[in-house]
């Protein structure tokens, strides 16, 4: 497992990183039982994955307090990295609806102190606005208290995930460009590559004194090959979202990679998963796992062995091409 630095925080972190939604939500096919979440975790945490990502919601809780159960005694030795900012507290979620957000420092104080309580823990490594919009982002009293947070060592550093869809790229930047944070979180993959980019350029002026955290780098499934145009989905899973005909058009798409794929004896999943760490601006992947074996996959491809700045660079004149030209030749 290779690491990097996390921002400008000094925190060596992971580049695989374990997103915990999957072990509290059933929102991607499979319902996981608490022995098997926390197997997985400490497999995770075997095969050199220290950053651990969640958010209060999650569950109502449920991830954050299976990190507590798996890493009892073992604090110092991983990264906590969880989110806030919807109302779970006085809401109900139904579906996958999407429930009030509360980002206000009275709430922000409220809801740090439960997270602490569920993580078992006096302090977390990084803690982020869950899906702000640009009122909250705008809000110079928010980030003020959060600053307090970091001085006094109730978070260690704090972060913006944007979402749920791709896009804010408003939001985003003015984030990166205005406000103390050490990380943002947003979509990225090798066929959804904006705003990823303008963030790039945005975190390069910074001098890469904030880290790009990567959601969704398998486009939903599409890039591991666990969907193709013939998947139905369940009633429950989010990937309902998905459009059939911009899964069928993303097959296509991932027909033009398989030249540089095959040129570096790798599968569709190690290109488009390597392609990402390829970009120095990234510090933490987060790919979706629901099992022991998908951790022994994404483990694997960390091991530094990434494209060269000619191959990212005939990807991305691809993707602006829409993946139009002509197969390329590695």
């Amino acid at each position: 497992m290779k690491y990097r630095n996390l921002g400008n925080t000094g925190m060596k972190v992971s580049e695989i990183g374990f997103g915990t939604w999957t072990l509290a939500l059933d929102w991607w096919g499979k319902k996981l039982e608490e022995d098997e979440s926390i197997k997985m975790l400490k497999h995770a945490y075997d095969l050199g994955i220290n950053f651990f990502e969640t958010a209060d919601m999650y569950g109502k809780g449920k991830s954050e307090k299976l990190l507590a159960k798996a890493f009892k005694d073992m604090r110092n030795e991983v990264i906590y990295s969880t989110k806030w900012g919807y109302d779970m507290y006085g809401e109900r979620q139904v579906g996958h609806g999407e429930i009030p957000q509360k980002h206000n420092t009275e709430f922000l104080e409220y809801a740090l102190s439960e997270s602490l309580k569920r993580l078992e823990t006096d302090f977390v490594d990084v803690y982020s606005l869950h899906n702000p919009k640009m009122d909250a982002i705008e809000n110079d009293a928010l980030f003020n208290r959060l600053d307090e947070f970091v001085k006094t060592g109730e978070i260690k550093s704090h972060g913006v995930a944007l979402g749920p869809a791709i896009g804010w790229e408003k939001e985003g930047l003015y984030a990166i460009e205005n406000r103390n944070i050490v990380c943002l979180q947003t979509v990225y993959n090798i066929l959804e590559q904006d705003p990823g980019r303008v963030f790039f350029n945005a975190v390069n002026k910074k001098h890469n004194s904030v880290g790009i955290m990567v959601r969704v780098p398998d486009a939903s499934g599409v890039l591991t090959g666990k969907v193709n145009e013939k998947t139905v989905f369940d009633k429950n899973d989010h990937r309902n979202n998905r459009k059939r005909e911009w899964i069928v058009q993303a097959m296509k798409k991932i027909e033009k990679l398989k030249p540089i794929a095959d040129a570096h004896g790798w599968n569709i999943t190690e290109i488009s998963m390597k392609y990402i760490l390829s970009q120095k601006e990234i510090s933490v992947l987060l790919p979706t796992v629901t099992s022991l074996e998908e951790i022994d996959l994404f483990a694997q491809i960390s091991d530094g062995n990434y494209l060269s700045e000619n191959e990212k660079n005939q990807i991305e004149k691809m993707y602006e091409n829409n993946f139009d030209e002509p197969k390329l030749v590695a």
